[in-house]
């Protein structure tokens, strides 16, 4: 199946504007990284404990849990415990 921007405009990602954005925050990441790489490593740890959690809210969003799944009501009035 075909993406919806290939029969259309490009993606902004693809356009001249979108890639000299991306150019320019790669080369500021180089600058920042390279000025605070000790800052960056000793905080490795700690966002890869706070990644568990986002990881969670934001990938577990369509299994159905909290009761609003669509299997949610599905042994009502069957009888069944």
């Amino acid at each position: 199946m075909v993406g919806v921007h290939a029969q259309g405009a490009p993606s902004w990602w693809r356009t001249r504007t979108g890639i000299a954005v991306i150019g320019f925050a790669l080369v500021a990441a180089f600058y920042v990284l390279r000025e605070h790489w000790g800052h960056a490593f000793g905080a490795l740890p700690y966002s890869i404990l706070l990644a568990c959690p986002l990881l969670h809210l934001f990938m577990h969003h369509g299994h159905g849990h909290g009761g609003g799944g669509q299997n949610a009501g599905s042994d009502r009035g069957t009888g069944a415990k």
